[in-house]
């Protein structure tokens, strides 16, 4: 799959339907996710895999992923809007 194709079939499953998720998956998705090693990029799949009811848990940070791989991404996205 050529990554053009990648990038738009990714794009669209990072819209959830969910403006909370949206604000926060796209911009990632489009201004970070090409930067990103593989297995960052994998993890960044994984995570759209998820249900949206979780996301939305782990982003307002009312809990954690037990996945340490899910860990690490909402870890990196939840870094890009908050700076510590």
């Amino acid at each position: 799959m050529s990554a053009d194709i990648e990038m738009k079939r990714l794009f669209w499953h990072s819209r959830r339907g969910m403006l909370e998720l949206d604000v926060l998956l796209v911009p990632f998705l489009q201004e970070v996710y090409p930067t990103l090693e593989a297995a960052d990029q994998q993890r960044y799949q994984k995570l759209l895999e998820c249900e949206d009811q979780d996301m939305f848990g782990w982003f307002m940070q009312r809990g954690k992923p037990e996945d340490p791989d899910l860990r690490r991404i909402v870890e990196m996205i939840l870094d890009r809007v908050q700076p510590n």
